[in-house]
Formats: C-alpha cells, sequence, structure tokens
C-alpha cells in the first residue's frame, strides 16, 4: 500500500531527517539513500525496514547534518601543500592565498574516525527510522481499513450474484426440456412418428448433468468465505488473498461456460467485474 512517514532527531549538533514512502507492488523492494559517509549502515536500515515491511517499493532517505566544532576538525597539511606546488609550478610568480585552498577536495578533514563517527550515530537513526516506520504503520493501517470496507463491499456483491445464479439455475433445465420436447414433437409429427418420453427425459439428463453448476457455486462460496477470514485477521496475507482471488475467478469462469444462459452470463460478467476489482487491491496488501 502507499504511504509516507517522517522521523526527525536533532541532538548534539547532529540533525537526522528519515523520509520513508512506499508505493504498490507485488513485490518488496527497498531502496536507501544516506550521506556518502554512511553506505555502510544501507544494509541495516534495509534489514530494519524489511520487519516491518513486506510488500511494496521503498523509498528510504536518511539525511544527516552534522556541526563540526574546531575540536573535531583538522587540516591536512600534505594535500594543502601539494595544491600550492602545483600551483606555482603553472605560475611561479602566483601569489599563493591559503584561506582560497580550504574548500579544495581532502584539505579540511574530520578528525573523528569515521567508522566510529557512524557506530555512535546508528542509534539515534535506527530509533528515528523506527519512528517513520510507526508514521507510515498508521497511513497505511488508515487506508487498509478503507480498502478492506471495499473488498467486503465486492465480496457481498459477488454473493448477490451468486444468489440469483442459485435461483436461476434450475430454471435452465426446465426451459431446455419443454424447448426440446416442442421442437421434436413438431418433427415427428411432420415425420408421423413418435419419441418415447424416456428418450426425451435421457437427453434432458445429459444437458443438466453437463450445465450442472452446483459445484462451482458451492467452491465460489467457499473461496469467498476464506476471503473475508483472512482480510478479518490481524496479520496481514496478500499473497494467500491473491490465490484464493484466483480460484474466485476460475469457478466464475466455469459457471459462465457452463450455465448455457444469457441471464446467468450476465450475472457472471458483473462478478468478473467485482473480482478485477478485488484483484487489483490485493496486489497491493502485504
Amino acid at each position: 500500500m502507499t504511504g509516507h512517514g517522517q522521523g526527525t532527531y536533532t541532538n548534539n549538533g547532529l540533525t537526522l531527517t528519515v523520509e520513508i514512502r512506499t508505493v504498490n507492488s507485488r513485490y518488496a523492494k527497498v531502496n536507501v539513500r544516506c550521506g556518502e559517509a554512511y553506505q555502510s549502515i544501507e544494509p541495516k536500515i534495509e534489514e530494519l525496514v524489511k520487519k516491518e515491511i513486506r510488500r511494496g517499493t521503498v523509498q528510504v532517505n536518511v539525511r544527516i547534518e552534522r556541526k563540526l566544532s574546531a575540536s573535531s576538525i583538522r587540516v591536512n597539511d600534505s594535500i594543502l601543500q601539494q595544491y600550492a606546488d602545483s600551483i606555482k609550478r603553472i605560475d611561479p610568480t602566483s601569489a599563493i592565498a591559503f584561506e582560497s585552498l580550504l574548500g579544495l577536495p581532502g584539505v579540511i578533514e574530520e578528525s573523528t574516525d569515521r567508522r566510529e563517527m557512524v557506530e555512535s550515530d546508528w542509534p539515534h537513526i535506527e530509533s528515528t527510522i523506527e519512528n517513520a516506520l510507526f508514521k507510515l504503520g498508521e497511513m497505511r493501517a488508515a487506508e487498509g481499513a478503507s480498502m478492506e470496507l471495499d473488498l467486503v463491499k465486492n465480496c457481498d456483491a459477488i454473493e448477490a450474484s451468486v444468489a440469483d445464479i442459485e435461483r436461476k439455475a434450475p430454471g435452465v433445465i426446465e426451459n431446455y426440456q419443454n424447448r426440446l420436447t416442442e421442437k421434436l414433437n413438431a418433427l415427428l409429427q411432420e415425420a408421423g412418428t413418435e419419441m418415447s418420453k424416456s428418450d426425451i427425459i435421457r437427453e434432458v439428463g445429459i444437458f443438466a448433468d453437463r450445465c450442472d453448476i452446483s459445484e462451482e457455486t458451492v467452491r465460489l462460496r467457499t473461496h469467498i468465505e476464506q476471503f473475508r477470514k483472512v482480510i478479518g485477521q490481524k496479520e496481514s496475507q496478500g499473497r494467500k488473498l491473491d490465490f484464493l482471488t484466483q480460484e474466485m475467478f476460475r469457478e466464475t469462469n466455469t459457471i459462465g461456460s457452463k450455465a448455457n444462459n444469457a441471464e446467468i452470463a450476465q450475472f457472471v460478467v458483473d462478478m468478473k467485474t467485482n473480482i478485477e476489482r478485488i484483484r487489483e487491491m490485493v496486489q497491493n496488501i502485504e
């Protein structure tokens, strides 16, 4: 599901801002961006995020700002001298203002060991990410509640169509028997012969067996019942819902191919429309 969460931390010259955004996807993919100095902790950040988010594309942006004190920086004399020597070789008469060289790469360095700095900052980064994940979870929970209502509404619509089909199905066989009898009687009357009732009954029985959809409607109702139970659970199970949706579509498709009735065919179209709506939403559930 889509969502956004942000966490911040400021203390002792360290300012952290964590933004986490999620978009819909069938699989889990986490992209992490943080400063070059902190790239070593990107796998830890990804692991932390995957504990909470198991499906979707996640973008994690970690901005780290640190105010440096005089004691935490030093001038690299060797690099500075190399810059000065290079300028002298190019232009021996040039008057070098050393303060103009301080902004060049490598001249100003942090005296604190980078690895130690990252390790000392990690607890603050971790707690800030957890805060952002919590806010993200709140937003996704609100969206999930709205989605659950929509899923239930579509399940209700499918069940209503199943009930209509079950009421209509017995009449299909009766209508077929009447049409068959009338047609055969007309043909046989022209030929001057008669057809026994047992022959008609046998033919109707074959038709009834071929277009019987009772098993499919029972299985479809079972899938809907299971679907309702899963979406009512606290633990999200998107893949199970995805499987049940596929089974619902399969049974509905079979009903459409066996029913041999225009009205039932229209109910099937309506059911497929509802199932497609469910399928699109389920793709976004963890």
